[in-house]
């Protein structure tokens, strides 16, 4: 079975709790860009058959109800597949949202993302602190199940989309799981993340900046479907359908104080009702995500 199939859930392991603290959308744009932790190449890889559509999620941060909103909807159910974009886990209820995943079986197909590496790193006690000051409790939650399962984790993965040819799915940028580019990054940027590209891949489909687009860029189609678990501009859970040859970016509306309570609720991290609040809600506008994020993308600065 290829490791971006899912194979029957692994069990969970008990929680464990440490105190740490969350941090503003700063704190987090600049955990996303390193830290100057290596980043080994992943497995390649190729979904074998072609479909006729796919259901993309992204960032979905271990944000359980966010993540059932978007399963519920129609289109989600009736998509030919679901791509998962990366950094599934990395939140406050990391193992609920892996169950549920793993649960769904070969009709997933899962791409790494930079914090699910990550959460592979603390779990095995390779790294101790990643910027991220929920991944390391995230991590000590996973069973070995999980940490083997994240590990085997491929990068990128091309799927045959009816209406689309290849597409191709990745977290960061084809090349990188981290690296940075945004809805205006310049387009000389976009020719450095985008070179070595086969020609009949048209279309790129990433996520990591936790915000929706879709841009042209040299040619080639650009979807970014936003954060399902951590959005930024604009609460709500975000996902993209490609179908009949057309991308549209869907945001799934939810009772979000409703979700802060059940967070809160459910999750044994310390200060999981501070971390919901924020990113629930969120706090950050776009604004503030780009001017943290967009510095990232090797833009000059005034």
């Amino acid at each position: 079975m290829p490791p971006w199939s899912a194979p029957t859930p692994p069990s969970s392991s008990p929680s464990t709790t440490s105190p740490v603290i969350t941090r503003p959308v700063a704190g987090y744009a600049a955990s996303e860009t390193g830290g100057g932790h290596p980043r080994p190449a992943g497995t390649v890889g190729r979904v074998a058959s072609p479909v006729a559509s796919v259901a993309v999620l992204s960032d979905i941060h271990g944000v359980l109800p966010a993540l059932d909103a978007v399963l519920a909807e129609p289109a989600v159910r009736a998509a030919d597949r679901i791509v998962l974009t990366g950094d599934v886990a990395a939140g406050p209820q990391p193992v609920p949202v892996l169950d549920r995943l793993l649960g769904l079986g070969e009709r997933v197909t899962w791409v790494r993302g930079n914090a699910d590496r990550e959460l592979v790193a603390l779990a095995r006690g390779e790294v101790d602190d990643v910027g991220d000051p929920i991944a390391p409790w995230a991590a000590s939650q996973l069973s070995a199940e999980h940490v083997d399962w994240l590990d085997r984790l491929p990068y990128p993965v091309t799927v045959e989309v009816k209406g689309f040819g290849d597409v191709l799915f990745c977290h960061a940028t084809p090349r990188d799981d981290e690296e940075v580019v945004v809805v205006d990054s310049r387009l000389e940027r976009w020719s450095e993340v985008l070179d070595g590209l086969p020609e009949q891949v048209m279309t790129v489909v990433c996520g990591h900046t936790h915000m929706p687009f879709a841009r042209l860029a040299h040619g080639r189609l650009i979807v970014n479907p936003g954060s399902v678990g951590m959005p930024y501009g604009r609460a709500g859970a975000h996902w993209a359908l490609l179908a009949d040859g057309a991308v549209t970016l869907r945001r799934t509306v939810y009772d979000a104080e409703a979700v802060c309570a059940a967070i809160r609720d459910q999750s044994g991290y310390p200060d999981a009702a501070e971390w919901a609040d924020y990113f629930v809600h969120a706090r950050a506008s776009d604004a503030d995500a780009l001017g943290a994020f967009g510095p990232r993308d090797g833009r000059a600065q005034p």
